[in-house]
């Protein structure tokens, strides 16, 4: 009877991890470049007034539902080589959980719209409805997941990288939860261009995770 040697089987592992953590490095390019090329060119779009979400609406709202859930699924997919990368270290379970919940709750703000509001699409009324649907309240409870999740991965990994002694990846994390937390919390208190704040920390929140994937799947 022929058996895998041990050595052999890590090196599997260690094979099938990196395509893993390849989802997690390529989920914020991919998020960026799908809406900010949108917030950019689609007529009535203004990122200092609509969020990023709102894009879901529309002829061309396909686009941005998309990009809620292939980024998505690349986090909750990518979340398992997270958890194979830091097996065993302080986060190694908590960080992996929160970046899947974080692409789930992507999944799921893709899937309910929020309502058109406040002239986009174009020909929308300006203003905020007086109503809101079913799905755009879901869609919120979405959204609150995510960014929860995502802060709370930051600042986990930056306690996992704070423990190892690395100072730069350490900091990355805790400036990517931070700025989540900031922009969040100044778009909910009616800030100025608060759409724009939190699109921003949403980005960096992401981007500190995606460059900690690449460099978790550079030194294995």
């Amino acid at each position: 009877m022929t058996t895998t040697s041990a050595p052999a089987t890590r090196s599997h592992t260690r094979t099938a991890t990196r395509p893993l953590l390849t989802c997690v490095v390529t989920a914020t390019p991919l998020w960026a470049a799908v809406a900010l090329s949108q917030a950019a060119l689609r007529e009535g779009f203004d990122i200092t007034r609509h969020p990023l979400s709102a894009l879901s609406n529309g002829s061309l709202g396909w686009l941005q539902i998309t990009d809620f859930l292939v980024v998505g699924a690349l986090l909750a997919v990518g979340a398992t080589g997270l958890r194979r990368a830091l097996l065993g270290t302080p986060g190694g379970t908590w960080a992996p959980r929160l970046v899947r919940v974080a692409g789930v709750g992507m999944i799921a703000a893709g899937v309910f719209v929020m309502d058109p509001a406040d002239g986009f699409p174009a020909g929308t009324p300006y203003g905020q409805p007086t109503t809101l649907t079913w799905h755009s309240y879901a869609h919120f409870a979405a959204g609150s997941v995510t960014f929860l999740s995502l802060i709370a991965a930051c600042f986990v990994l930056g306690r996992h990288f704070g423990r190892a002694g690395d100072r730069r990846y350490a900091l990355l994390s805790r400036v990517g939860g931070t700025a989540l937390v900031l922009g969040n919390g100044w778009a909910m208190g009616g800030g100025t261009a608060g759409t724009l704040t939190l699109a921003v920390g949403v980005i960096t929140a992401m981007l500190s995770i995606s460059l900690i994937a690449n460099h978790l799947r550079s030194t294995r």
